[in-house]
Parts: structure tokens; sequence; C-alpha cells
């Protein structure tokens, strides 16, 4: 892993950055995966990692409705680099299992969806159990390949269905989808795939879907949640490589985080596909900035160790 000045200062992530502490005696791990070579169409998501902690140092450990937890003790770990994307991904799989074999939840920052892929396998050796994945996204990401990339960012969930502790489509589930790929269509047809569309967000209503995936996934002690950026309509987060119009809003994608965190064990999740040089407002980076601070406020509560107000 590698850290930059950002990684190393205190004032890091709202202030809650703790250089230099063992897993053990912090309350969250943070990492970048600066990888976007599994992407199909625009890249850039290389970028996101150093500069949403290059812009947080100026940001304070709130809440939206106005508590703080600047108590919250976080871990910037630095990013896993280097040339080669088996050796970065196999590295990855080995630190996401032993964070998770100690107890410790933690946030990844992408890089391409691809980077969740190792990810999960972490997950899946530390556990002896099923778990749950929830994927907010405009895609599934349930194609066997794109361009022939087993490991794409349209490939993710595929690999996630190979996983001994996942192996089932009742483990997965979708919400903001409003595009497929003709593979993921006719896999779609022989199997049960839970799913509620952007158009479903809209139309049921964003807290009504969001209880229908509390429901599924509350039989899983632990559960994993994706977050693609591109999940949010292009209107509040185009910096991101395959924007789909219709997507959720703000109050949306804010309401999913407050209850899903609120209600199921999340024992990690990541913010992916934020590519800053697609957007010279960096709307898709403050959005995934919001989701992380909002994420980690909801675990600071579980902890005492949010003041509200």
């Amino acid at each position: 892993m590698k850290k930059n000045d950002h990684a190393l200062n205190p004032n890091t992530w709202f202030g809650l950055n703790q250089p230099g502490q063992d897993i053990q005696n912090v309350d969250a791990v943070i990492f970048g995966i600066p990888y976007d070579g599994g992407v199909s169409y625009r890249g850039g998501a290389s970028q996101a990692p150093d500069l949403l902690r290059a812009n947080t140092d100026h940001a304070t450990a709130c809440s939206e409705r106005l508590g703080f937890f600047q108590d919250y003790r976080v871990l910037d770990a630095g990013n896993f680099e280097g040339a080669e994307r088996d050796a970065v991904f196999s590295e990855v799989q080995d630190y996401v299992t032993a964070l998770v074999s100690a107890g410790r939840r933690f946030t990844m920052v992408g890089g391409d969806h691809s980077v969740t892929i190792p990810v999960e396998r972490g997950i899946n050796a530390a556990l002896d159990e099923p778990f749950g994945i929830i994927h907010i996204d405009a895609h599934m990401d349930l194609s066997y390949e794109l361009e022939g990339d087993p490991l794409s960012h349209g490939s993710t969930e595929q690999r996630a269905l190979e996983l001994s502790n996942v192996g089932s489509t009742e483990n997965l589930y979708f919400i903001g989808i409003r595009s497929i790929e003709p593979d993921e269509f006719e896999f779609s047809r022989t199997h049960d795939i839970q799913v509620k569309t952007a158009w479903d967000c809209y139309h049921e209503g964003i807290e009504a879907v969001a209880d229908d995936c509390i429901a599924k996934m509350k039989r899983f002690k632990k559960v994993y949640l994706t977050f693609d950026i591109d999940a949010l309509d292009p209107a509040y987060a185009g910096g991101t490589g395959t924007p789909q119009f219709g997507g959720l809003t703000s109050r949306m994608a804010l309401t999913l985080i407050q209850k899903l965190f609120t209600e199921l064990n999340i024992i990690g999740f990541d913010v992916v596909e934020i590519a800053p040089p697609l957007d010279d407002s960096l709307a898709a980076m403050y959005a995934g900035r919001k989701i992380i601070s909002e994420a980690w406020s909801i675990w600071a509560d579980e902890l005492g160790k949010l003041t509200k107000f």
C-alpha cells in the first residue's frame, strides 16, 4: 500500500484520520484502489481516492441532521497500487480478509467497479456463513465478461455469485438499475433477481424500496454495500464513466444510506466510479464524500460516538 501526504494527515477524512494506528485501535478503516483498467467506456476513476482525501480536510464530521461524530476513529490505510492487476487484487483480497476476520468495519474508494471483486472475495474468505450484497447502481454488473474481460466493471456481481458464501441471487439486492446488457437479460430469464429499478424507486417511493431491501437482507448477519456513483442521475453526479439518465436523486441516496445502515449490519461498503476528469464541478466527488460521511455517522451512533443536535 502507498500513502500520500493526505493519507498521513490527521486532518484528512473530516479530522478523523488516525495515522500510524493499528486496525484494532480504530473504529473503521478506509483505503483506495485507484484502478480503472476494467472500464468498457470512459476512464478517470483512478483519480478519485486521492482527490477525495484532498477534499476532506476542511469538512466537518457532521451528519445531515447536524449530529457530530468527531470522536469516531478512522485509519486511512492508503492505496493499493501496482502494475499487475492480479497482484493488486490479491493484496486487496488478503487485506479485506484480515479486516473482516478482525471484526473491523471498512470503506473502500475506487476505482472502477471491478475493484469491488477482490473486496467481496476477501469478505468471502473471512466468513464461514452466507452474506448479503446490496448493489446500488445504474447497471447490474452481471455480465459474464465485457470485451473478453471476466474481471471487468460489468462483471462484479457475476463473480460474486461464484463465491461459496454467496452462490445465489437471493444474496444479491439491486437498487437503481436502468440499463442491462443482452447476456444479463438472458440471465434474468432463468434466475430470480431481487431488483428495484430507478423507475421503481420513483413510483414506489424510496422508503418503500429501502424497506423491501431490508426485509430481504435481514436474513444475513453480515451485509456488504457497493455504491456506484452512476446510480445517481447525471444531474447530481455527472463525473462518471457510464452515466444513465433517469437515476436516483441525492435525497433518495441519503434516505437509502440512512435506512439501510440503521437496520442492517453493514460490515463494509464502497463508493466507486467517481471520475473527476469528466466533471469540472466535481459534483460526483462531493456526492461520494457525503455518502461516506453519512454512513460513518450511523456507525458512530451505534458506538455512542454521535452527539445529536
